[in-house]
């Protein structure tokens, strides 16, 4: 089973792929899809949209498990943009066919640290430990991709 995780961001998308069996995994590989600040808005969702339909297509996932959009009351803009973020990542998914599931953030940390308050340091140990990663993932993003892409496949154990 190969099963691709998705952290949107309007600066950097994060992407993780995780194969194996069950508990096992068997492989994996990550990084970012990024976009220039410089940009307009248009331009950076569809070098997201174009870059993760070429991965898609490549890959050919069996599943893609996306962090659910959220808002933060200080940055409302922000969860707006998030969510745009998100609707072309979902319109990649649904265009290849791949089974698509949201996930909430706080429910990836407590799968993965037991604590659904984990710090991002705490969580990218996790994925890191259950990839048996010596060294730190980087950026950020893709090991929060890599956290939900092994959801995905532990989900089907």
């Amino acid at each position: 089973m190969k099963v691709i995780g998705i952290d949107p961001g309007l600066a950097a998308t994060g992407v993780g792929i995780v194969w194996g069996h069950g508990m096992k995994v068997e492989g994996y590989a990550f990084g970012s899809i990024t976009t220039p600040q410089s940009d307009p808005l248009a331009h950076r969702l569809e070098r997201i949209y174009t870059k993760l339909h070429t991965i898609l297509q490549r890959e050919a996932p069996d599943q893609m498990i996306v962090e659910d959009v959220f808002s933060l009351d200080k940055y409302p803009q922000s969860g707006i943009t998030l969510g745009k973020v998100t609707g072309v990542i979902l319109l990649a998914g649904c265009h290849v066919g791949v089974t698509i599931q949201e996930i909430p953030v706080r429910e990836a940390k407590q799968v993965l640290t037991g604590n659904g308050n984990a710090s991002k340091r705490q969580l990218e140990k996790a994925v890191r430990h259950n990839l048996r990663h010596d060294q730190p993932i980087r950026p950020d993003h893709a090991s929060d991709a890599l956290g939900l892409a092994l959801i995905g496949l532990f989900r089907q154990a």
